[in-house]
């Protein structure tokens, strides 16, 4: 059943349905990955990063709100169920437990790196067909990029 529909011709469609799905998965897990280690970390740098770790939950969640909008305003269903996340996201799964503040900061720093990796693929394949998502993706990449830096000065 298509309830909204979009001036995209249905290829175009497809590819930045794509785009719009991957974000969102990769948002909500980036969230969700930050949020588990804000819950666990422990070490001398806990405090600094435990505040870090937040900033990157709100960023991941205002962007995948926006990214699922911008989905469901094409005419695309958004996806964020648990189960969808899980078996879509390239995020790395984090470990059981206690995490070390070094630990934390790879992890995130890691997870970041994937993300931003997919974010600017993303960004190439919607300049043709939808440069309205493109400059959403943009936006959001430049975001994450920055927390990544901040986090990759964690660690040096």
């Amino acid at each position: 059943m298509a309830v909204v529909k979009s001036s995209l011709p249905e290829a175009d469609l497809k590819l930045v349905g794509e785009a719009l799905q991957g974000a969102l998965v990769e948002l909500l897990d980036l969230s969700l990955v930050a949020k588990q280690v804000h819950w666990n970390i422990v070490g001398p740098r806990f405090r600094s990063v435990h505040l870090q770790l937040d900033e990157v939950v709100a960023t991941a969640r205002k962007h995948a709100d926006t990214v699922a909008e911008r989905a469901s305003a094409l005419g695309v269903t958004p996806d964020g169920r648990a189960a969808t996340v899980a078996t879509q996201s390239s995020i790395a799964n984090v470990p059981d437990g206690w995490i070390k503040d070094t630990d934390a900061v790879r992890t995130l720093v890691d997870a970041l790196g994937v993300v931003i990796v997919r974010m600017r693929e993303r960004i190439v394949a919607t300049d043709e067909p939808d440069p309205v998502t493109q400059d959403l993706l943009i936006g959001l990449t430049a975001e994450l990029e920055k927390h990544a830096w901040m986090f990759q000065a964690e660690s040096a």
